[in-house]
Formats: structure tokens, sequence, C-alpha cells
């Protein structure tokens, strides 16, 4: 053992003359535990309620989509399909068609988005089919029906098997314009699903691609939703696309479909770290003030260290270890605790919610690898900060200057 190292850890946990000292190194201890468990906490709490909101995001909307303008010619449109659909990445893809319509009821009337998908590509490219908790998602070929939201058939008081009639905005143009009288489309609704998520229970309703084509007026389509083989690959795949197509498509990934709700949880996550690693400064701070008293106490030692062949670099290393083992141990104890709470919680679900009112039965929670390494590490960093000044301020005291008065 190197005496520098056994020199340390006596400063420390010292007993005797620097007894107040050692109790403010605990409480620097103590204040760093907190500060890396707390850390861990909130961090797992906001990442279990991105992977929840990821989840529900993208169980209905894809991966990538890919719109395609209306003026590009057929051979542009065949040149994406066979991208599309030859692409290693690609599990599953729908052409789609989506619009703002009319929908209207025996009771009421609702403004809300109609999205038509290939049929045979429902269940695979979208999670309408898997959230269906009434009826079914199988469009018949050549019959107009649809799929609404729970919320919405409860405004609309509708079941299953009623009729719905809708006006689209194609046929508002042609009202606009005096050259036609507006047009309703009866749709029969065939499913009813519930997404757990108010924007889509209540603002969305699918029917087939071909539905879809009549009820806006078009024999194209807008574009193609894809499902990747990995979700992470989305911002590769959207890359190769411009790369290939350049301007003449518009490619956007599942985050850039939700780009405002996601950067506001991401201001929140970068505000909870920086608010936190407050505690774990205030932590450093003690260690700053206990280092600079021991270093003010043992002058004498250190002194007589310097007269027996003690280098500068032996003493800025005794106590910049002080400073080490604090952030060690500070760490290693946050660590395990918050691993413990949120691990209690995942199991136990300690801190549970109401399920009459969320969507969840408890407080989510999701662990990452990156947070366990990023936070012991930061609070590491400030602990050998803290420790810099006293080490520093030791290491240049002269040996005839610490003994004069012994």
């Amino acid at each position: 053992m190197r005496y520098t190292w056994f020199i340390a850890k006596r400063y420390l946990l010292a007993k005797k003359e620097a007894g107040f000292i050692t109790v403010i190194s605990m409480i620097s201890i103590l204040g760093v535990t907190i500060g890396v468990a707390a850390l861990i906490v909130v961090l797992s709490v906001f990442n279990g309620f991105n992977g929840l909101v990821t989840n529900i995001l993208v169980g209905f909307d894809p991966h990538v989509r890919i719109q395609v303008p209306r003026a590009m010619d057929s051979a542009g449109v065949e040149s994406i399909n066979d991208f599309v659909r030859s692409h290693s990445d690609v599990a599953a893809y729908s052409s789609f068609v989506s619009g703002k319509g009319m929908l209207i009821s025996r009771s009421t009337a609702k403004v809300i988005l109609i999205r038509g998908l290939e049929t045979e590509a429902l269940s695979t490219v979208s999670g309408v089919a898997q959230s269906i908790i009434i009826g079914d998602a199988n469009f018949t070929m050549g019959i107009p029906e649809i799929v609404v939201g729970y919320s919405l058939a409860d405004k609309l008081g509708i079941g299953l098997d009623d009729t719905l009639y809708v006006v689209t905005s194609a046929g508002v143009q042609d009202v606009l314009t005096g050259f036609a009288v507006p047009q309703l489309f009866a749709l029969r609704v065939i499913g009813i699903y519930e997404a757990k998520n108010k924007d889509y229970d209540g603002l969305y309703a699918f029917t087939s691609l071909n539905t879809a084509q009549q009820l806006f007026s078009t024999s194209s389509f807008y574009g193609y939703d894809l499902r990747l083989r990995s979700i992470d690959d989305s911002e590769d795949f959207v890359t190769e696309l411009n790369s290939r197509f350049g301007d003449r498509i518009t490619a956007q990934t599942w985050f850039d479909l939700h780009k405002d709700l996601y950067s506001v949880m991401q201001v929140e996550r970068w505000s909870a770290f920086i608010i936190l690693t407050l505690i774990i400064s205030v932590a450093s701070f003690n260690l700053l003030g206990s280092l600079t008293m021991t270093v003010i106490e043992k002058t004498r030692d250190i002194g007589i260290l310097k007269a027996m062949g003690a280098t500068q670099n032996d003493i800025l290393t005794i106590f910049r270890l002080e400073g080490l083992i604090v952030g060690v141990v500070g760490s290693m104890l946050g660590l395990g605790l918050g691993s413990l709470i949120c691990w209690m919680q995942i199991e136990f679900q300690l801190f549970a919610l109401d399920s009459t009112v969320y969507i969840i039965p408890a407080i989510p929670i999701e662990m990452r690898a990156m947070d366990l390494i990023l936070v012991p590490l930061s609070a590491l960093l400030l602990c050998s900060m803290a420790a810099y000044y006293p080490a520093k301020r030791a290491a240049l005291l002269q040996p005839s200057d610490a003994v004069r008065w012994e």
C-alpha cells in the first residue's frame, strides 16, 4: 500500500484532533449519496414516462413517414416504391391518403382527421387492429367502412354497425366554387378502438385506402407509412432517403412527427438533471471546506512529510485521494440506493396512481445503463474538482514555514 493512500485514509477518518472535520466529511458523503440516488430515481422516472409516451404514439404512428408531392410523375413514385419494397430495414409499409373531414351522426357532428391505409398492411403498419375493443378492422373491399376511437364514438353517440355521414374538404371546395352541392358519404362503423391517448381516440378515424381515395376525390396516394425492423434505425433511414431522393420527397421519423412534445420532455429532463446536480455540488462545497480545514490542521504534518522527502506531487495526491474517496463512497452508496428504490417501484409499485384517472397503475420506471454510468461519474468529477484547491494549497506549503512554530 502506498503511503499516500494510507495517510489520505487516516486524515479522512481521523477520530481525535480533527473530529469536527470528519463529521463534515461524512456529511459530504451523505450529500453525494442523496444527490446520486435522487438523480438516478428522477431520470428513471423521466425515462419511464418517455418510453410510455413513445409506445403509445408509435403504436399508431409509423417509424418513418414519406410524403410524395402530387406533382411527382409515375416514374418517380415507382422508384420510391422500389426503394421501400427492397430495403432490408423495412419490415412493413403502406401507402396512405389522409385529410380532414366532418363526421355527422344523428345527434352531432365533429371535424376529425381521416386516415386511409392499405387493408392488408393495416395490422403491421398501424396499431389500430391491436387496439380494437369492439368489432374489428377488417375492411371489406368496395364497401365504405370506418373505425373510430372510443372517445369519438361516445361524443357522436354511435356504436357498432351504425352509419356515419362524412363531408370532406374536397366536397367543401366544390360547394365554395358553386359547381356542386355538398356530397355526403355514408360509412358503416365496423370497429371501435382505444389508444389510451385522447388525441387519437377523439380525433382520428381509419378507413381503407380505396375508401379514403373516394372521400378525398383522388386516384393517387399521399405517401408511405413505414415500419422498420428497429425503431433506432429511423434517423439513418431518413438520411439515406434524403441523400437518394433529395427535395423530391418529405421524410419524417416518429420523433419528427411529435417533435414539440419530445423537445419539451427533453428540456424537463435536463432541467431536473441540472437542479438535482446542485445537491451534489453543495456536498462538494462541504468537501472543499473540510479539506481546507484539514490542510490548516495538518500544516505541521505536511511540513514534516516534506522535510522527510515527500514531493509536491505526493502531498497533492494525498488530498486529492481524500476527495476521490468521498466521491467513490458517495457515488456507490447513491447508485445502490437509487437502484434499490427503482427496483422496488418496478416490483411493488410503491407510488401507485389512480387507475380511474390515469392509464397506468403506477409511476413508470425505466433504468438505463448510461444514466447509471454518467451520474456517478458526474459526482466523482465534482468531488475531484472540489479537492483540487485544498490539495494545491497543501502542496505549495514550504517545510520551513510549516514547522516554524514547532
